[in-house]
C-alpha cells in the first residue's frame, strides 16, 4: 500500500479491499472516525482493523496444498 505523507499509517477500506480495489481512507480528527471515498464505510479505528482482519482470512490458506485424501 502506497503511504502518502510520512505520520500516522494509512488504513485500506475493508469492504473495497473484499473486492480486490486498494482504497486509502481519510481521517476526521475531530469525530475519530475513519471514512471511504468510494464506498459507504465508516467506523473507528477497532471497526477498520477488525474489517481487515476478517479480509485477511479469505487469503489465509492461499500457500496451502490441497490433494483429493485432504476432503475425506
Amino acid at each position: 500500500m502506497a503511504q502518502l505523507g510520512k505520520g500516522k499509517l494509512n488504513y485500506r477500506c475493508p469492504y473495497c479491499f473484499m473486492r480486490d480495489l486498494d482504497i486509502d481512507m481519510f481521517y476526521n480528527k475531530d469525530t475519530g472516525i475513519y471514512s471511504c471515498i468510494r464506498c459507504q464505510f465508516r467506523g473507528t479505528e477497532a471497526d477498520v482493523l477488525q474489517g481487515n482482519e476478517d479480509v485477511r482470512k479469505k487469503y489465509g490458506a492461499m500457500y496451502k496444498r490441497f490433494d483429493k485424501f485432504d476432503f475425506d
